[in-house]
């Protein structure tokens, strides 16, 4: 996105939060407005009606409250989120792919847009890794409470015996960086390879011949973009990419320590979990973190999975994570 873009982006962004605290402050008039009428007449006819507008306003007002705790330098960022299968080849794979459709209808819940920079397709189903981009106002400052390990309990669809099987996938999540910050890279310390997409054609993205691996050689981390029919644009992509995964670590400043960047800082396995999502023998999905739970694990995986994210940032914000 160009200079201009980004700044009609930010304008939009604080345009639309005026209108959502004028609709706010008009919504509270309202009920405040239609309760005095009513116990002017007393008149017990519009209690449902003045009960589900509260129900509705506290919702709203408690979605902004948690806009404030979004205050990191890159909060406001698009996001670029991994999944990386476990152990566990088809089952892990399945559940990888699992991830990235709960995760693409979240986004589009917000009103963000999802694009896919790279992935691996699984060997029978599903997806060894995938990456992709969630591009809106504030992206970064809700998925970064996914960064971590998911673990799927459920009957394997993969089993003709139907045993439960365990399955766990990562979830890595960056800030895409602005151009406008500068990030010093110096271009001996970087290999770039160029090879054949991969994948089942059209299944995620257009099958091309010009997919780039870049690898920074000081710190080992391996970016790979190949979303565009362009070299030329996959490299553009796929430096994004690292200058965001090198601003991280020095942000941290744990350069040696790559795992911290990645958020993954154990195994995929067991014992390393933020959230368990339960089909079997019993429907839940609680978050180990703030022993945040939810009984429809339907919902969440179409999408619902803000109840988890608010309950990270206000955990986060009490120092309670």
């Amino acid at each position: 996105m160009d200079a201009a873009g980004k700044v009609m982006q930010k304008l939009k962004g604080l345009r639309d939060k005026l209108e959502r605290y004028d609709k706010l402050k008009a919504s509270w008039e309202d009920l405040t407005t239609l309760v005095e009428l009513a116990i002017e007449e007393d008149d017990e006819s519009v209690l449902d009606e003045i009960k589900s507008a509260y129900k509705e306003l506290c919702s709203n007002l408690e979605t902004m409250k948690l806009e404030t705790l979004l205050s990191g330098r890159y909060d406001k960022n698009n996001a670029i989120i991994t999944l990386h299968a476990g152990a566990g080849g088809t089952e892990a794979q399945d559940w990888c792919e699992m991830l990235y459709r709960m995760y693409t209808h979240w986004a589009e819940r917000h009103g963000y847009r999802v694009e896919t920079l790279d992935f691996l397709d699984g060997e029978e189903a599903g997806l060894k890794s995938i990456t992709f981009l969630v591009e809106g106002l504030n992206a970064y400052g809700y998925a970064k409470s996914e960064k971590g390990v998911h673990r799927l309990v459920r009957i394997s669809p993969f089993d003709s015996a139907a045993r439960r099987h365990t399955s766990f996938a990562s979830a890595e999540v960056m800030p895409e960086i602005d151009d406008d910050i500068d990030v010093q890279i110096n271009p001996e310390d970087l290999r770039v390879d160029t090879y054949r997409s991969s994948g089942a054609g059209g299944q995620h993205i257009n099958k091309t011949e010009s997919a780039i691996r870049i690898t920074h050689i000081p710190t080992g981390v391996v970016v790979t973009c190949q979303n565009e029919r362009s070299q030329h644009k996959n490299r553009e992509t796929a430096m994004k990419m690292l200058k965001s995964k090198l601003i991280e670590i020095a942000e941290r400043e744990h350069k040696e320590k790559i795992e911290d960047l990645k958020g993954v800082q154990m195994e995929i396995g067991w014992g390393s979990q933020i959230r368990s999502y339960v089909f079997h023998p019993y429907t839940m999905v609680k978050d180990h973190r703030t022993n945040y739970e939810v009984g429809n694990i339907g919902a969440v995986m179409d999408g619902d999975i803000d109840g988890f994210i608010n309950a990270y940032l206000i955990a986060k914000s009490r120092g309670e994570i």
